[in-house]
């Protein structure tokens, strides 16, 4: 297994994928193995290791948000078919009264991909004004758009409900409770020396190291629902292991086993193959071709991505900085499929290697 990942992630330095990646796969008992290859920056040599920082972009959605909405659902504080202005009553763009948090989690709420929030707003309060402003493009239901901004707006219910923020929510009731210490949003100074940098960035004049890279969680404040979070490998294959054990992790039980079943099973086959938050294996994403049609998975724009196959007992983490130094480096996409392939290869050939004693 570990030449399976050696050999992924070294072609994909050599290629110029990303100039650094570290690659963890595991099972529900632990990790099965994990390499780091490259380099963390062409001004930092250090190679990435299990302990480096790495900005998970749109893995906030599912590590953060999709688990604080599980929550949430499990203990009646929101229902999957309540129309969402019922918790968000200034939410009055046109449309919204027919969108339910289910429509949200699944991309099915009719809602653009995406508003350059950041160039129209000079406050948090004003980009949070526009998102509630937008108008929907297409009835609810009827078509899958994925949508930055269903996610900010169910970050925001997530905040309601809760009456906790975002940055305050994750730490106390998903990654500390699961033993996830190195997951959170705005991450302190103290990080930077091990996070990895992302892009030199047009709009900041800078290149980015330890602060979000996405420009409308940075105009929301750093913690949005759709990105914003910073991780380690250690802590996601926790969070990897987590959902295998059914929401259970060395003796607390975080998330609840049927919420984890309701929100990692496809939706509307008819619309999409997403499940709640999660995407599922297409034989055209992330998860390559041989993964279980009971997997679920997710990437972030800077490079990230995790996908789980229960079916399987397995997890792959990829983590990356491909937006270092430009986001015009598009190598990722077929990285992520030919390390799932050949992880989930090797691991058969574990399998049908091993005698019915082992």
């Amino acid at each position: 297994m570990a030449d399976s990942l050696r050999t992924v992630l070294e072609r994909a330095v050599a290629e110029g994928a990303f100039p650094g990646g570290y690659a963890v796969v595991g099972t529900r008992e632990g990790i099965v193995a994990e390499y780091g290859a490259g380099r963390l920056d062409s001004a930092d040599a250090a190679r990435p290791t299990a302990q480096t920082v790495w900005d998970l972009a749109s893995l906030t959605k599912v590590v953060g948000t999709t688990s604080a909405v599980m929550q949430l659902v499990a203990n009646g504080a929101i229902a999957l078919d309540e129309p969402v202005v019922r918790y968000l009553p200034e939410w009055t763009a046109p449309g919204a009264t027919g969108v339910t948090v289910r429509h949200l989690l699944s991309h099915h709420a009719g809602l653009p991909a995406w508003r350059a929030l950041y160039k129209e707003a000079e406050s948090p309060e004003e980009a949070w004004r526009l998102v509630l402003a937008t108008p929907l493009d297409t009835v609810p239901g009827v078509r899958f758009v994925y949508s930055d901004l269903g996610f900010i707006l169910l970050g925001r219910l997530v905040e309601r409900l809760s009456g906790e923020r975002l940055a305050a929510y994750g730490p106390r009731h998903v990654f500390g409770p699961a033993g996830m210490p190195d997951t959170r949003y705005l991450p302190p100074a103290s990080w930077r020396a091990r996070t990895a940098p992302t892009e030199q960035d047009p709009w900041r004049q800078r290149k980015l190291r330890g602060e979000v890279h996405d420009e409308n969680a940075a105009r929301l404040g750093g913690a949005s629902g759709h990105a914003g979070l910073f991780s380690t490998a250690t802590d996601l294959a926790r969070f990897a292991r987590l959902y295998l054990n059914g929401g259970r992790l060395d003796g607390r039980q975080v998330l609840d086993s049927t919420a984890i079943r309701q929100f990692t099973t496809v939706q509307n086959p008819s619309v999409s193959q997403r499940a709640l938050g999660w995407e599922t294996p297409t034989g055209r994403n992330s998860a390559g071709r041989r993964m279980s049609a009971r997997a679920f998975g997710h990437t972030g724009f800077t490079g990230t991505s995790l996908w789980v196959d229960p079916e399987r007992n397995l997890f792959v983490i990829l983590l990356t900085n491909r937006v270092n130094p430009t986001r015009q480096n598009t190598r990722i996409g077929a990285v992520r499929s030919q390390l799932a392939d050949a992880v989930n290869a090797a691991m058969s050939g574990a399998r049908s290697d091993a005698s019915p004693g082992q």
